[in-house]
C-alpha cells in the first residue's frame, strides 16, 4: 500500500508511504486520485496531507518512470493532471504537512493544499527541477504551479530550477507557517480544524478554485496534454 488513509476524528489523515522518499509512480498516483475523489463525493470535515518517513515527496519516480513503455509512460502523465484535477476539487479544507523534501510532484502536491505547514529544517529541499530533468510538466501541474506561484519565484525555481529551503518559502508566502518536526502534524490537524470552523470555507473555496478546477477537469477529461511527446 502506498496511501495510508487514517482519521483523527473529524480529519482524514492521507500519508504517501512509498520507501525511501515516497516518490510517484503509477500505482502511488492512481491511489492519491482515487481518494481525492472520494473525499470530493463525501468530504469530512478536513484532511492532512504528509508523507511517511522524513521525505514529503520526491516527485516522479524517475528510475521506475524510464521503465515504462512510451504508451505507458504518457498514460502516467495523463492520470497526473487528472490527480491534480480531483485534488483541487476536494471541497473541505486540505493542509499540506511538509515533514521533508518536497520536488517535482511533490510540490505540485504542496500546492494544491489551502494552507502548507512545514517542518522547520535547513536540510528540506523543496524545489521544481523539471528543466534539469529535462522533462516538462504535465498540463495540469503545469496550470496549477502559474495559478499559486508569484511570478518571480514561479522563473526562478521552473526556469532556473533553483531548491529552496522552507524559510525562503514562508518568505515568499507559498509556505503558511514553520513548526519544530515534532509538533507538524498536531499543528497541521490544528490548522485544518480551525480553517473548517469557517462557515463560508467551502463556498469560498469553490469561489477562488472554481475556474481553475473547470479548467483542470477539462484537461483530465480530454485526456491530451500539448507536451505529451515529450515525456
Amino acid at each position: 500500500m502506498t496511501l495510508d488513509i487514517s482519521a483523527d476524528g473529524d480529519v482524514v489523515l492521507l500519508t504517501l508511504k512509498r520507501p525511501p522518499v515516497n516518490a510517484l509512480d503509477r500505482p502511488t498516483v492512481q491511489a492519491l486520485d482515487q481518494a481525492f475523489r472520494k473525499l470530493a463525493d463525501k468530504p469530512p470535515a478536513a484532511v492532512v496531507l504528509t508523507g511517511a518517513g522524513s521525505t514529503f515527496c520526491a516527485g516522479v519516480d524517475t528510475k521506475v518512470i524510464q521503465k515504462y513503455p512510451p504508451a505507458e509512460r504518457r498514460a502516467m502523465v495523463l492520470e497526473i493532471s487528472r490527480m491534480v484535477a480531483s485534488f483541487w476539487s476536494v471541497p473541505c479544507p486540505v493542509v499540506a504537512a511538509v515533514n521533508g523534501h518536497a520536488l517535482g510532484g511533490g510540490f505540485v502536491l504542496m500546492l494544491c493544499a489551502d494552507w502548507r505547514l512545514a517542518a522547520d529544517s535547513d536540510t528540506i529541499k523543496l524545489g521544481m527541477t523539471e528543466a534539469q530533468a529535462g522533462v516538462p510538466f504535465p498540463a495540469g501541474p503545469a496550470a496549477i504551479i502559474a495559478h499559486e506561484m508569484p511570478p518571480p519565484l514561479l522563473r526562478q525555481m521552473t526556469l532556473a530550477s533553483q531548491v529552496l529551503l522552507p524559510w525562503d518559502l514562508l518568505e515568499a508566502r507559498v509556505v503558511d507557517g514553520l513548526c519544530a518536526p515534532n509538533e507538524l502534524m498536531a499543528k497541521a490537524k490544528a490548522a485544518a480544524r480551525q480553517l473548517a470552523a469557517q462557515p463560508a470555507f467551502r463556498t469560498v473555496k469553490k469561489q477562488m478554485r472554481g475556474t481553475l478546477a473547470a479548467y483542470l477537469a477539462a484537461i483530465a477529461k480530454s485526456g491530451q496534454d500539448d507536451y505529451l511527446d515529450s515525456f
